[in-house]
């Protein structure tokens, strides 16, 4: 998967551009109150140095034009920084200790306030720390503005240098995502002196023979070669036509491959999985668009709508596989259907399993909300926008429950899109995905969801932790750290439990597979490194993080 910034970003001047990300910076905390505020602000550009006072600064912000003696900054000084200068970190005064707390625990947070040390000459871990306990309970919230009066001495100087390429990694709400994943790993424990244990490992390699053959199927309707690779079991007796089946939805710019080690666990169980690949967000078509450095661009907005269409037409054409003589016969079960789906992929398991894409809400926050301190599937979901649509219904009633594995989700559903999801869905969540925040993406949909559900979370996990451990590297390249082989193999024994377990829930064995999906089998599987977690309602201690702080 594959992130560049957009268009607004690229035609930035060289100043705007570390300008910017240095603005982001000074909206997330450093420093100490005083009582002797700060009055200028020194901008250091290696060797160029240029000062603005505070007030200015105040006065562009609230009304958007220049003050006098400003106007040789006005190509710096735009609206994008105007927006970066006043942005809120939005958190419930309420957690605010538990959040700062959280928040230098982290290894995220940890890391972020050390380049931050860098970024502001003279701060110290203690300085940023104090001065987020004071500013996150300030009556007007906390923002670069309210930092800046805070600040200690008359001048703060800052070498904005260093601020380049913080924007993307240290975006609001992956830093929240971070800190909250400490309060998940303890809230979401479970207190019990006997160990987890049960007749069987669903983690485990099944004892069926796994044989995978690829088709290719032309949707000449849409001009679309949609490849589908499916696995299945050799021995047709085990019951096969009991068990849904499994549609693969892969993420943008990745390809069918990307879960196979999850469809072959699957299929030794007799459980047979269709990898549809979609032809106008894989890495091919990442690798053809004509402007890479363009979110906007890389992804049709049809996409948004061709990619659910993309199952609904498999999910025909393999009916037909089901009624004819060969190795498929009677092992496509088409009329009950679970899609697993990664990033994108998510994005368009839950929109089949119920969820109303509501495009009027998308545009106002891609209008009014976006920029370049936003996370990039923040970005990439405003591809969406150009649709003339106002809400997308996209449902196809073969599909009985989903499975979202760190999905694309932002404001894609608007506030109310999921809540009409009423089939069974496990969403899977890192607390370190920068591309697709965990709060955001994936724990506040969850809130919405309004059947059976799961959530699996990986305190420390990334976007790509649960891709298939020899998918190679350069086809998955991103603009973060990931986290993935061996320090994700726990999490791999959990996805193939879990996985096998939920889909299990739609066939008569659902009882003997009830206790994986449970707290305890998670926890079972965690480890120092990669605490896991699992719960199917969040306890209130986690939904009044969730919930707005007071304007």
């Amino acid at each position: 998967m594959q992130f560049q910034l957009g268009k607004n970003w690229r035609k930035a001047s060289w100043v705007q551009k570390l300008l910017c990300p240095l603005m982001l910076v000074l909206g997330w905390g450093m420093g100490m109150p005083s009582t002797i505020a700060a009055q200028t602000v020194t901008i250091r550009l290696g060797p160029f140095q240029q000062s603005v006072a505070i007030a200015d600064l105040e006065k562009f912000a609230k009304t958007g034009k220049l003050p006098e003696g400003l106007e040789l900054l006005s190509p710096v000084l735009n609206s994008q920084v105007r927006e970066l200068l006043t942005k809120r970190l939005e958190v419930n005064p309420a957690v605010a200790d538990r959040f700062i707390d959280n928040l230098v625990r982290s290894p995220g947070g940890r890391q972020f306030i050390s380049s931050v040390g860098g970024v502001i000459p003279g701060s110290t871990a203690e300085s940023i720390k104090a001065t987020l306990n004071f500013a996150l309970r300030q009556a007007n919230g906390f923002n670069a503005l309210s930092f800046l009066r805070a600040y200690p001495g008359e001048n703060v100087t800052v070498d904005a240098t260093k601020a380049v390429g913080l924007a993307v990694e240290f975006n609001p709400n992956n830093l929240q995502s971070q800190a909250f994943g400490l309060l998940l790993e303890r809230e979401l424990s479970t207190e019990s002196t006997i160990p987890f244990k049960a007749a069987f490992d669903p983690a485990a390699l099944g004892n069926q023979t796994v044989q995978q053959q690829t088709i290719v199927l032309n949707d000449r309707q849409r001009n679309r070669m949609i490849p589908v690779d499916i696995y299945s079991s050799q021995d047709s007796s085990q019951g096969n036509t009991e068990n849904p089946l499994v549609v693969l939805s892969h993420g943008f710019g990745s390809n069918r491959r990307f879960l196979s080690y999850l469809a072959r666990h699957l299929a030794s169980h007799g459980v047979t999985v269709a990898a549809v690949e979609h032809p106008g967000s894989n890495v091919d078509a990442v690798g053809k668009a004509s402007d890479t450095q363009n979110l906007g661009r890389l992804l049709s907005a049809t996409e948004f709508m061709d990619r659910p269409k993309d199952i609904s037409f498999v999910l025909d054409e393999v009916a037909k596989l089901n009624t004819q003589l060969g190795q498929l016969q009677g092992k496509l079960n088409t009329e009950k259907v679970t899609v697993i789906g990664h990033s994108l992929g998510g994005y368009t398991a839950l929109a089949l399993v119920g969820g109303e894409v509501n495009l009027e809400e998308l545009r106002k926050f891609c209008k009014d909300s976006l920029n370049i301190g936003e996370a990039p599937g923040d970005w990439l979901q405003c591809s969406a926008t150009s649709l003339r649509e106002r809400k997308l219904k996209l449902q196809d009633e073969r599909v009985k429950s989903a499975i979202a594995l760190n999905p694309l989700v932002g404001n894609l559903f608007g506030k109310k899109g999921l809540t009409r999801v009423t089939k069974p869905v496990l969403i899977l969540t890192g607390t370190e995905d920068a591309l697709t925040p965990a709060l955001k993406h994936q724990i506040e949909p969850f809130t919405q969801l309004r059947g059976e559900k799961y959530l699996v979370t990986a305190i420390g996990g990334t976007h790509l932790s649960i891709s298939d451990p020899i998918y190679p590297e350069s086809a998955a390249t991103t603009i973060v750290k990931e986290r993935r082989g061996e320090e994700a193999k726990s999490l791999h024994q959990l996805t193939k439990g879990v996985s096998l377990a939920f889909i299990k829930q739609l066939t008569p064995e659902a009882k003997i597979y009830k206790s994986f999906l449970t707290p305890a089998y998670a926890q079972s599987l965690s480890t120092s490194q990669l605490p896991l977690r699992l719960t199917s309602d969040l306890p209130a201690s986690i939904k009044r993080w969730l919930e707005p702080s007071e304007q």
